[in-house]
């Protein structure tokens, strides 16, 4: 039987990716080298996330990131949580309707962040 998942996204620079992640409120569970990490390991409500560094022939197409939906109790609080600790920057418009939380045409509340590495992380919950 199944018991967790750990997804594991590309990372440039593994040490600055957990460094993000550790504003998002996840913290360090793994490192493979302290000093200068490959693969690292994060954790977040029990919840991890594993972060690989890749090539840049790994690059190529960097519109293609993968993207992570993550469901929340409350999706303003956290969103709340991410602007004070300076992970998101209120924004009129953009790239994305959800920079800032919104119902969405299909039945959630969501807003969406892209990690240093454009892996996109959505986090929403059913209206």
């Amino acid at each position: 039987m199944l018991q967790a998942i750990q997804p594991v996204l590309m990372s440039r620079d593994v040490a600055r990716s957990v460094r993000f992640y550790e504003r998002l409120g996840f913290s360090p569970t793994f490192q493979d080298n302290p000093l200068d990490p490959k693969y690292a390991a994060v954790v977040r409500d029990g919840f991890e996330l594993h972060l690989q560094w890749q090539s840049k022939g790994h690059w190529a197409n960097s519109i293609d990131r993968p993207t992570y939906r993550f469901v929340v109790r409350d999706v303003d609080q956290l969103y709340a949580e991410f602007r004070s600790n300076g992970v998101v920057q209120e924004q009129a418009s953009g790239p994305s309707p959800w920079l800032a939380p919104g119902d969405t045409p299909w039945g959630t509340r969501e807003f969406h962040v892209r990690d240093p590495d454009g892996n996109g992380l959505q986090f929403y919950r059913p209206v």
